[in-house]
């Protein structure tokens, strides 16, 4: 547990440096730096597991979700010596693998967390993840598509486990065995979406340019890839709710929640209750239906 010293907090042994506690970072929500801090350390159980080992980007916001922003890869220097870092194609990156970093980026208004999608050093996915992104600010079939897509994925014996972006979209997590390439599964997902916009042809979409997409949410089988990232599960985002990128049931998806339902003023009490749902899936291979569609090439 944290003791609070003037401008500064210790920490797993660590002195974290404090600056501005009182900035409303969320003013809407009413949430200030010292509370998101506070929300930080209650989500770190989490959220670390996620960011664990990667590289990462952050975008943060030094005033608050309606101030000027930036997104942040190389490290900001000077470091204090608890930072892991790591360079990967010229880039210095901060890799967030205790709390101690955590607070240290949250007291720097990082309010996202977005860590790639291999592990330092690798070059193999850490998971396979679809991202589904409305056209529109406010669509009211996300969850619907889903819920599709989870269907289609699990009639091919893939299990998935939905997640709000957090502002949005949503997103499918495929836990996988290690060893299956960015290609490999970039093959699947483009089956897998020329399958549903095939079938649902007035909700699915893979035009990637927005003003060619009618109004259709696009299916993106091309961001999960080697030096891109996605929205961290379980990481703050800068929206009006303070929501939170959050990992669902699909019988929470078919009740039709709005994703600013999840957020920093009750993700912790929602954790308490359900803990991690990305947990209760076990990594899967996909072999067979990679054999199948290079069978078909």
């Amino acid at each position: 547990m944290a003791r609070t010293i003037k401008g500064s907090i210790q920490i797993e042994g660590e002195e974290v440096t404090i600056t501005n506690p009182d900035k409303l970072l969320w003013p809407e929500a009413g949430i200030t730096k010292q509370q998101y801090l506070q929300k930080l350390a209650e989500l770190s159980p989490y959220l670390l597991r996620y960011c664990h080992n990667r590289l990462l980007t952050t975008i943060r916001y030094p005033g608050g979700i309606h101030g000027k922003f930036f997104y942040q890869k190389n490290a900001p220097t000077p470091l204090p010596e608890f930072v892991r870092t790591a360079r990967h194609d010229d880039i210095h990156y901060i890799v967030l693998d205790n709390l101690p970093t955590l607070l240290w980026l949250g007291n720097l208004a990082a309010i996202e967390f977005h860590p790639s999608l291999h592990y330092v050093g690798e070059s193999l996915p850490c998971e396979w993840m679809i991202d589904l992104d409305p056209s529109q600010e406010d669509e009211p079939r996300i969850m619907e598509a889903a819920a599709y897509v989870g269907d289609v994925l699990a009639s091919l014996g893939i299990s998935s486990v939905p997640k709000t972006s957090g502002a949005t979209g949503i997103q499918l997590i495929i836990p996988i065995k290690y060893g299956v390439t960015f290609d490999e599964l970039r093959s699947i997902g483009h089956f897998v979406a020329r399958y549903v916009t095939e079938k649902y042809p007035d909700l699915f979409t893979i035009e990637r340019l927005k003003k060619d997409r009618e109004g259709k949410i696009y299916f993106d089988y091309l961001q999960h890839y080697s030096g891109k990232t996605l929205a961290a599960p379980y990481t703050p985002r800068a929206r009006t709710a303070a929501s939170v990128s959050t990992p669902l049931t699909w019988e929470e998806v078919r009740g039709n929640p709005h994703p600013s339902e999840f957020n920093l003023l009750n993700i912790s009490e929602r954790l308490a209750q359900k803990g991690d749902l990305l947990q209760e899936v076990e990594p899967q291979s996909l072999e067979l239906i990679l054999q199948h569609l290079q069978s078909k090439a």
